[in-house]
């Protein structure tokens, strides 16, 4: 073993670790913990994926300064500039979206009290008796993201949150059912908030524009969906841009505890169903 031990301890004595003091180790260690968290929070983004086509670039770029390749050299050492911009303005809402979840768990705290047990059972019983009667309904529970911009022609109520309300608001012959109803703070916000729909071609078919607009809305902001399916009656909590199927009331109230209490990140890897 002494021909592979040898050759390793005289190369660590020889190496910048051997010289590492203890605020060395910390600064690599955070770094690469924000390089992680950086990777996480993209995932899933277009801006990943430019992220890897701007290091695969940046990899040619230094071969070619390597190997003498003067004119390729010269050219990315002037594109890179005028990139960095361009991927700013392009995917400037992902790299909002990605900030936002950055700051997620800071923010949880302060906004989970808005959505307590007792008005979560209001909720629950709710989107079940819609969901036997064969009523539409799609409901958003803010966490960490605000809603305010998504408030543009809505109908602002700052109401009570109670079964009978809720249940009026999505009745069919209700003039303001059409659109969903967003909670924030304890109480009903708005209601006719009309969300972005999602377009990916991977999502179920079988979804319809209820559940499009929650899996729009959950991939662009930290917020928790329940849409009740008109043609179904089936109940389905929405979050991170995934669709979970809810069995019971129960099965709901053991969900949304779950949701108001972890990252967004951290539920979509607990569940199976993706949409």
């Amino acid at each position: 073993m002494d021909w592979l031990v040898n050759p390793l301890i005289s190369w660590l004595r020889d190496s910048p670790f051997s010289t590492a003091s203890w605020v060395d180790w910390a600064d690599i260690s955070l770094l690469t913990y924000l390089v992680y968290r950086s990777i996480l929070i993209l995932q899933g983004t277009r801006a990943l994926q430019s992220l890897l086509g701007l290091g695969i670039l940046a990899g040619v770029y230094v071969l070619s300064d390597e190997f003498g390749l003067t004119t390729l050299h010269w050219l990315l050492e002037h594109l890179f500039v005028y990139l960095v911009l361009a991927l700013l303005i392009l995917f400037q809402e992902d790299i909002r979206r990605a900030l936002a979840r950055a700051a997620a768990p800071l923010a949880m705290r302060s906004v989970s009290q808005g959505t307590d047990a007792p008005r979560r059972e209001e909720i629950i019983q709710a989107v079940f008796a819609m969901g036997k009667r064969r009523i539409g309904a799609l409901i958003v529970l803010r966490r960490a993201a605000t809603l305010d911009t998504f408030d543009d022609g809505a109908h602002r109520l700052d109401a009570e949150i109670t079964t009978e309300i809720l249940q009026a608001i999505f009745h069919p012959s209700s003039p303001i059912h059409d659109g969903a109803v967003t909670i924030e703070h304890g109480r009903i916000r708005s209601s006719g908030v009309f969300l972005p729909i999602a377009t990916s071609k991977k999502i179920l078919k079988a979804y319809g524009t209820r559940h499009r607009a929650a899996i729009g809305l959950t991939e662009r902001i930290d917020a928790v969906c329940l849409v009740v399916s008109e043609e179904r009656g089936t109940v389905s909590m929405v979050i991170g841009g995934q669709v979970i199927p809810v069995a019971d009331p129960q099965d709901l109230r053991e969900r949304l505890q779950e949701a108001m209490e972890l990252g967004k990140d951290e539920l979509a890897m607990r569940s199976p169903t993706h949409a």
